[in-house]
């Protein structure tokens, strides 16, 4: 994660001293609002949760107000913090995970975060279900339709500026838009609209690692109160809202929320990443007929000149070691050029060598390759698949996975691109996890930033038919 970000926000004027120093429950006390929580949630009709920096530490991502915090270094002199990962392979925390149940449970209605990490789309909160007042550094939008496209990229600008890409519905084409606010930039009404709507109608607004200074988001918990709800403030720091809450609990978010889901009795789901890839064949005939002019290329499913973030390295072999000499592909984009007797068939063997963050190291895929025969063109039931890759990922308590769900045929020129999705992280969150020492429950974040094949089980979308584009 870059955190040039930082130095744009150093003019920011200091809220008093509300925050920076952090506070922490006798254990005897925890437990008992932890206890009292859990009764609350599970009496609670309509539960929100308003979430900031805090539930996010836990993953590697630093908070502002905390004593390890951005700001607070910044104001100390001191280096800011080095990222443990890359941003783009930050894992959503215990506390995401307990949401997605409490969520699946009928219990949590809606989610408001400031955080703009997508950790909660990420990690299975549906979007109907969560507004994001920030913004999402993984989110671009098409501000003529309105389709929001989900990255496994960090977007590039913020500012709500146009992107280098475009809306991929033909009948649209519009330039993509960042989602991320600059400080000047008003809350979209979009998420505000929602967001307030729900806690009007919360009986419980659970704040979780927020410092409640960042206007006019830290006003929203405070409808509740007026409906006849009530706010939980689970936070290291004081906050200014604390006198109007109904509970205040100084400790780790993770641990808090671990202890009410045992108190409930809900299991923290795994957290499963699945990210998807393209293995693209481009051919051309040589004049004589007698040769293919080919190119192999493993490219983004987000577009060919996206970037693939998490794929380091692709060496190429081939089972004909005779007539075809391996190669190794270190630099995106990750491109192979060859020349190939027409009637030659070959298959080639791709180690997709996965970059930092990722729960496996490599996989190998079989590319059989036919220059004579004709593409089988398909699309299949992407959620079915992501389930069975799911289910196979736990069972096998390991990551990389994989199954096709798309081939299709271009002709201009022409190209088989063949789409994969792959597990590539398998997290399981224990609810009696120990928070590390680092696990801050603080601030607020607003800143910029193998079995392949077509198995007989599978379902296919309704109207998958082969499209031919020119």
């Amino acid at each position: 994660m870059s955190l040039g970000y930082a130095e744009k926000l150093s003019y920011i004027e200091d809220v008093g001293n509300v925050g920076m120093v952090e506070h922490f429950d006798a254990s005897h006390l925890l437990r008992e609002k932890i206890d009292r929580l859990a009764v609350m949630i599970k009496k609670s009709k309509h539960l929100v949760v308003f979430t900031g920096a805090g539930i996010s530490t836990s993953c590697g991502i630093p908070d502002f107000r905390g004593p390890k915090g951005i700001w607070t270094l910044q104001r100390e002199g001191k280096a800011l913090p080095e990222a443990s990962l890359p941003f783009h392979r930050a894992m959503p925390s215990l506390t995401h995970m307990a949401l997605v149940e409490l969520e699946k449970a009928g219990i949590l209605k809606f989610v408001i975060s400031q955080n703009v990490d997508g950790l909660h789309l990420r990690s299975g909160i549906p979007r109907e279900k969560l507004a994001e007042l920030h913004g999402n550094s993984f989110m671009e939008t098409c501000p003529s339709c309105g389709i929001e496209y989900f990255r496994d990229f960090e977007v590039e600008t913020i500012g709500l500026k146009e992107t280098s890409r475009r809306c991929s519905d033909e009948k649209c084409g519009a330039r993509l838009r960042d989602t991320v606010l600059d400080w000047e930039d008003a809350l979209p009404p979009k998420e505000m609209d929602p967001a307030e709507k729900h806690c009007k109608q919360a009986d419980i607004v659970l704040c979780l690692g927020t410092s409640l200074q960042i206007t006019p988001a830290c006003n929203l918990p405070l409808k509740a109160i007026r409906g006849g709800g009530k706010v939980v403030i689970v936070n290291l720091q004081k906050t200014p809202k604390d006198k109007k809450a109904a509970l205040v609990i100084h400790g780790f978010v993770d641990k808090v929320i671990a202890g009410v889901m045992d108190q409930l009795n809900l299991q923290i789901p795994p957290f499963i990443r699945i990210d998807l890839f393209q293995i693209i064949v481009m051919q051309g005939l040589s004049l004589d007929k007698r040769y293919v002019n080919w190119t192999l290329q493993i490219a983004s499913s987000h577009g060919q000149k996206a970037t693939l973030p998490f794929i380091k390295s692709v060496e190429v072999s081939f089972l004909d070691k005779e007539d075809y000499k391996s190669a190794i592909l270190d630099s995106q984009p990750f491109r192979l050029k060859r020349r190939t007797a027409y009637n030659k068939t070959f298959e080639m063997v791709l180690k997709l060598n996965f970059s930092d963050g990722c729960g496996c190291s490599s996989i190998e895929i079989d590319v059989p390759v036919d220059f004579k025969a004709s593409t089988d063109c398909f699309n299949f039931d992407k959620d079915f698949i992501f389930q069975k890759l799911r289910e196979k990922a736990v069972v096998e308590s390991k990551c990389g996975q994989n199954d096709v769900i798309e081939r299709k045929t271009i002709l201009t020129p022409r190209s088989d691109v063949t789409t994969y999705a792959i597990v590539t992280n398998l997290v399981h969150h224990s609810k009696t996890t120990k928070s590390s020492p680092d696990s801050r429950s603080n601030g607020d974040l607003k800143r910029r930033s193998s079995f392949n094949g077509t198995g007989p089980s599978r379902k296919r979308s309704k109207g998958s038919k082969c499209k031919s584009r020119s």
